[in-house]
Order: structure tokens, then sequence, then C-alpha cells
């Protein structure tokens, strides 16, 4: 038995994955347990999580691959410091300390990090790197359920490049052509999210979000002084506009003066029509660039798969553009198409292109299991933790549990939903998510202000039965994963008035567009999750009960956590976003709690707690 332990860390995001025999075993993200969003330190715990739950010890593990190759990033920075030089020296002086200090011979570092976990870890040479985007590419690509693809990657960067393009055949891709460095699609779509006033590598779904609010009225602006696209959709940056090679910030004060505004302080500027003008401009731009990609790739190699990896595969209204478009006949997004699937992509890239092994592809969904790859609890372990949080909880069966939380979905309760093995990636799929019922017109702005403690703007996700998508969405081919985005079907929208044609902004949201406006955006668009009972059949089960009480196959599914926090790993934590916000009930396992029956004092002032995300 070969097993693979592939990491990722250092930037952001970090997150351990097992492999045995080429098949995937377990995944997490460091930030789950260390409860640092997006933490991108050494992932100490998520690396432990794999060993217990596979009962291995660190002498076991086979191979341990890193997700990228530390001397050619090192090798950016100091060609980027020579080529901008003596711009730059301020930034460049920062990082040198860490980089000689740990970065630089992250070989050694690594295996010190290890020995944490078995002081008897003696073999460094188990170590081996794999290069970023083919880490990406080969994420999207290996779990996929294509024989052959062409394997699309997009982000900020990696070493050098920014954009990938591979094909891959069986067990072998083959990289093709590159985009590098300072040209990236990802940190343009990221100068956006800075200078709106959102955090970069981690606003991104904001400006998203944002951007069906407003107009494109800046697109061409954008095209004709910040970036170059060609009919290929390959692209250059005016970097006089930009301060990310250099400097501490995105943008350079060049680029304020473009737009005519300075940078939005979140802390002290509302958001305005301009902000939301600027969003649907920078969505429009980087839209146009991946169906400019897509089409040309299509045209070139005709082939009709597409796999998508990267941060900006995370951008499902582009996905569903490429989907909606029939540019390719099917479509594969990795769920954690960003830095945390780089574990993923290194330890499968090892086995089949290194190892040379076969290649088993499954057809019917695909080699991620659903995304749940993370930790789950038994039964005694959720009793005993809850009872030492002092909880009132009451257990069920599983047929009796379903009809009782599909009743109270019924009856408007929001409900945390806590379930089997943790998702891997992003969003929440059913596992660790907060749930409601879509035909409510007040559940959006409710979960937003009053249990996500987050923008009223904020669009949530629906989760429909797999059989019944084509039914109500533009949209029937399988989307488990939130990463494709279609219309609401004519039949059930709501047509807007002449007076709610004149609203600007989010005076939209307040306007009713469909029999299910929790989950149907201002553009009458939606982000699916497509609910499969051979991956998540409680969760299925669960979502057949609501059809059977309200013929809606539909619920409302956002991730179970606040504004500012990562998604709950543990009951601890599940039990803690619940007492600290206005969720009406919580479910873990076969367990029900309800918020009216607990201990008034162990209720928390969350709000409080967190920093703006």
């Amino acid at each position: 038995m070969s097993k693979i332990l592939g990491i990722s860390a250092f930037y952001h995001d970090s997150a351990a994955t097992l492999l045995v025999d080429g098949e995937i075993i377990a995944a997490a993200q460091e930030e789950r347990f260390t409860r640092k969003k997006h933490d991108e330190r050494y992932p100490f715990n998520a690396v432990q999580y794999i060993l217990n739950t596979s009962k291995l010890k660190l002498g076991d593990i086979d191979h341990i691959v890193f997700f990228e190759k530390p001397f050619l990033k090192f090798e950016r920075l100091l060609e980027t410091y020579l080529a901008f030089a003596p711009r730059g020296f301020k930034s460049f002086s920062l990082a040198m300390p860490i980089w000689l200090r740990e970065k630089l011979f992250q070989k050694n570092f690594l295996f010190n990090l290890l020995c944490q976990h078995d002081p008897k870890f003696k073999d460094i040479d188990k170590i081996k790197f794999s290069e970023h985007h083919f880490s990406h590419a080969a994420s999207a690509f290996y779990p996929s359920p294509f024989e052959e693809a062409v394997i699309l990657t997009l982000d900020g960067v990696g070493e050098w490049a920014t954009t990938t393009l591979a094909i891959g055949k069986k067990n072998n891709i083959e990289m093709l052509k590159e985009i590098y460095f300072p040209h990236s699609l990802g940190l343009l779509y990221s100068a956006f999210t800075y200078y709106i006033g959102f955090k970069v590598n981690s606003g991104e779904y904001k400006v998203m979000g944002l951007a069906p609010y407003g107009k494109p009225i800046y697109k061409e602006k954008i095209l004709q002084n910040l970036v170059d696209v060609k009919k290929d959709g390959s692209f250059r940056l005016n970097m006089d506009f930009f301060n990310y090679a250099t400097g501490l910030t995105m943008t350079s004060k060049k680029f304020s003066k473009l737009f005519g505004q300075p940078i939005r302080r979140p802390d002290k500027d509302l958001l305005k029509q301009f902000h939301m003008d600027i969003a649907a401009s920078i969505q429009a731009v980087t839209e146009e660039i991946v169906l400019k990609l897509s089409k040309n790739i299509s045209e070139k190699y005709k082939i009709k798969n597409l796999c998508l990896a990267g941060g900006v595969a995370l951008n499902c209204v582009a996905n569903g553009k490429i989907l909606k478009e029939g540019i390719f006949k099917k479509i594969w997004v990795q769920p954690a198409a960003g830095d945390a699937g780089g574990s993923l992509g290194a330890a499968l890239a090892y086995w089949h292109q290194e190892l040379e092994k076969v290649r088993v592809v499954k057809s019917k969904i695909d080699g991620m299991k659903g995304s749940y790859l993370g930790p789950s609890y038994n039964e005694q372990e959720i009793e005993k933790t809850l009872k030492s949080l002092g909880a009132k909880f009451e257990k069920y069966g599983e047929k009796e549990l379903i009809d009782k939380v599909a009743t109270e979905l019924n009856n408007e309760k929001t409900i945390g939903w806590f379930q089997g093995r943790m998702e891997f990636g992003p969003r929440s799929l059913g596992a660790r998510s907060i749930i409601a019922d879509p035909r409510s017109d007040k559940m959006q702005k409710e979960l937003n202000l009053k249990v996500k403690f987050r923008e009223s703007f904020r669009p949530f996700a629906p989760s429909v039965l797999r059989e019944d998508v084509n039914s109500w969405f533009d949209l029937n081919t399988d989307s488990p994963y939130m990463l494709m985005v279609a219309d609401i079907k004519k039949r059930i929208q709501i047509p807007m008035s002449e007076n709610d044609q004149k609203l600007f902004g989010i005076e939209k949201l307040n306007v009713k567009r469909s029999s299910i406006p929790a989950v149907t955006h201002v553009d009458y668009s939606a982000r699916i999750q497509t609910v499969h009972e051979e991956t998540n059949p409680k969760y299925h089960k669960l979502l057949k009960k609501f059809k059977d009480i309200t013929g809606c196959p539909i619920l409302v599914n956002t991730s179970f956590n606040i504004r500012g926090e990562p998604i709950v790993c543990n009951v601890k934590d599940a039990f803690k976003c619940f007492m600290g916000t206005n969720l009406d009930i919580l479910v873990c396992e076969n367990f029900i709690l309800h918020k009216d029956m607990q201990d008034k004092s162990l209720q928390i002032n969350y709000k409080q707690e967190t920093k703006l995300d």
C-alpha cells in the first residue's frame, strides 16, 4: 500500500491531504482547527487529523509532497525586485529575512515541522516538491470524471505562472502554455477587491456578489487602461496602475485617479453605487477574459471536456457563462480550487506522474467523494461534548429526525446542520451548513444580518435534489460543489414592475423576484448545489422530505459560520456559533437542540468577537 501525504502552506489556506494507492482518503484545511481564517501556517492540525483518522504514524507515509517549489518562487522575488528597482525596496527588505530564515531552505524547515508529529521520523528524502500550477492542474484533472480534458488554471501567482493551459489524458498531464507574473487575472480581481475596501484573498466572493447590483460602466476604461486582452484571451497588465509587484498595497495612486475616487475604507466609508458599478465592471472583464481563453482552447484542441482550478475557478458566475455558451460539452471544477487544493494536487501528481500509476476514472460523479473528506464525530463523542457544554438536547432516530427538521424548516426556522465528514474547500455542502426555507422573502436579509452578521447584499445558494434541478433552474448537469451559476426558470420568476426597475443598488434587494426569493439573486440567477444520494444520503433525504411537505425540492444552504470566522469543524464550534447567533435550532447528527430550551447564561455576544472579513 502506497501512502502519500500532500501539503500546501505558507501563503494562504494551508491544508493536508492523504492518498492511499491513489484514492483520496482525507483532506482538511488548517483554518478549521485553529479558527484563524485562511491560516497560512504549517498545517500541523490538518496533518495530525490525517494521521489520527488513518491510524498512521508519520514514518508509515511513503512520500510527502509539498505543493510548490520554493527556489522558483525565490527566483521570481529576486527578478521582480531587479526589474522594478529601486522601487519595491521596502517590501523586498521585509520579505528577505523570512525567506532566508524559513522559506528558501524549506526542505529542512518542513522536516523539522514534520518531526513534531513523530520525533522518530528521520527520512528527509521522503519530502518532494511539485510545481504550484502543476499541483492545481493535477487537482483539477485527476479526480475529474474525464478520460481526457483541457485543464485551465487561473489564480494570483504560483512560482512564476499565473495562468496555465494543460492537456490531461488518462494518467498524464502535459503543460502547454503559461502567462507569467506580474500579469495575473487573479491579482487584477484582487486589486479591485482591495480598491472596493474588501480583504484580498477573502473578499473576492463579495465583489462577485456585489456585481449584479451595479452596471459595468467602467469595463471599457479597464480594458483601455489596465489590461490589454488579445483575441485568444491572453492578456498583459499595465503595471503603472498596480503596486503588488513592488509595494505593500495592491493599487497605485494612478489607479484611484483613473476611477476618480480613493480606496474605500471599510470601517468608515459606506458602499455606494460607484462601488457596485466597479464590481460589475471587473466581473464583466473577468468573464470576457475567461470566455475568450475557453473559446480559443476549445477551437484549437477540439477536446470536449474542461477542468478548472486556481482561485479564479471559484468565480462561479464566470464558470456558469462557459457552460451556458456551450463552449465545452462538460466542465468539472475542483471544489478546493484555491491553494488548499494544492495539497491534493501535489499528492495526485506524484502518484500518477512520477510513480506512473494507472488512473481509474469514476465517470458517474468523480473521485472527490462529494468533497466530504474532513473529520466526523460519532454519537458518543457528540453526546459527551454537548453534556460538557451544558446543552439541552433530544435524540431521535433518523426518520423521525428528518421529519422534524423538514417541518421546522417549513415553519421558517433557521437551522445549523452538522452531519458526517466536514467539507474540503471553501463551500459548505450539507455537512457544516446553515439551512432554511428558500420560499421566505425575508430569509436572505435575516440570515445575513441576524445570523451571519454580514452585509445584506451577500447572496445565498440553493441546495436542490439533482433529479429536480432542471425543473427549477436553467441547468441540467451536476453541480455538486456550488461552482456553477444559472438562471431561475422563467415559470417561477416574478417580473419587475416599472417602479422596481427604477431602483438602484441595494434597494433592489427588497424586490421579490421568484417563488424562491431567498436564493434568487437580483439578476434572476442562483449559485446551485446539486445534492446526490450517493455522496450525502442524509441531506438528500431531508430535501426529499421537505419536497413532500412543500412541493419545493430546494433549501437555502450557507456556510455554518459567521463573518470573519472559518466554517465550524467540531461540535464545540457548532454550539458556540448556535449560541452566539439567532439560529433557532442546531442539529448534530441525530441530536436536536432548540434555542429557547438552552440556558440563557450560555449565550455569547459573538458579533463583537469577530473582525471584518
